[in-house]
């Protein structure tokens, strides 16, 4: 078992370095090329394993997944030979110490229960859009204005909704975002991140997994494996009941919880952006903030 376990977190990392070497240019290491047709997309392992100081055969066996104790030296040489960001070296040493701890059992899913105060607090920060989501982006809790402000999530049952299925498979979603192809890199950047340390987590995989399924969107940026790229904080909004409207998004993860985060939208008041709020706010079916599990979860 544990060496079923240890293989499967080795290879998670292998999957992580390889897509990093291929989306890595020789010109952007500093590599002079030659005028030869390159096979390989991005480095060559041999030239990987040089800039990081390593052997060849010794970076295969970390790519193919079967070494599994690279030293913090080696994961700070690699991530410098691949020009890696503080946010992709992290998830670097994350994906290692997580190979070397050969984990036996997949963990459980989260909890999705919200708390009663989380509920009372979405109602008072009307009328702007707040929700709660969980760490693999399902809407637990949400106030008018928080469900109403995705055009269409309310088609679906309560379930059903979840952020990055949505993105990916509501009909509406790409009229909804001005930006929807940066809104979708950075929803798949974050589900990577996640679940590169927790692959096996149910409430990711079973996400992931209908999601490479149904949308050749999310099968594309899955296999670039790229963990960083955070959604910007203004969000403008083509939305079908009150037109035009951009706003500012904040994320606040809730202490004590699961992974769970407070999703909130805010516009300057006396603004058009806020008057349009406030009329998503006062068109929205007229209920206390909802839960997933008081729509039957």
């Amino acid at each position: 078992m544990a060496s079923d376990s240890a293989h499967s977190e080795g290879a998670e990392l292998g999957r992580y370095l390889r897509a990093r070497r291929t989306q890595t240019s020789p010109e952007q290491v500093g590599l002079t090329v030659g005028t030869g047709i390159r096979r390989t997309p991005g480095l060559r392992r041999e030239e990987l394993a040089t800039l990081a100081g390593i052997s060849i055969d010794y970076y295969v066996r970390l790519e193919r997944g079967k070494e599994t104790r690279p030293s913090p030296a080696v994961l700070d040489s690699l991530a410098r030979a691949l020009d890696m960001d503080d946010q992709e070296h992290h998830h670097l040493r994350e994906l290692a110490a997580r190979a070397a701890r050969y984990a036996p059992e997949p963990p459980p899913a989260p909890s999705r229960t919200v708390r009663p105060h989380l509920k009372l607090l979405l109602d008072a920060l009307r009328p702007n859009p707040a929700y709660v989501i969980s760490r693999s982006m399902d809407m637990l809790a949400w106030n008018p204005g928080g469900l109403a402000l995705y055009a269409g999530l309310d088609d679906w049952p309560a379930k059903h909704r979840n952020l990055a299925r949505y993105l990916f498979l509501h009909p509406q979603a790409r009229d909804l975002f001005t930006d929807w192809d940066r809104q979708i890199t950075a929803c798949v950047a974050r589900l990577r991140a996640i679940a590169g340390t927790a692959p096996d987590a149910p409430d990711l995989t079973n996400l992931v997994g209908e999601l490479l399924l149904k949308s050749p969107d999310f099968a594309g940026l899955w296999e670039r494996y790229e963990v960083t790229g955070r959604k910007p904080t203004h969000k403008t909004f083509q939305h079908p009941q009150v037109g035009t409207l951009t706003l500012t998004s904040q994320s606040l993860h809730v202490e004590g919880t699961p992974g769970q985060r407070i999703g909130v939208y805010t516009a300057e008041p006396g603004s058009p952006d806020h008057d349009a709020l406030r009329l998503l706010d006062l068109t929205a079916p007229a209920t206390a903030p909802q839960s997933a599990a008081q729509r039957g979860m």
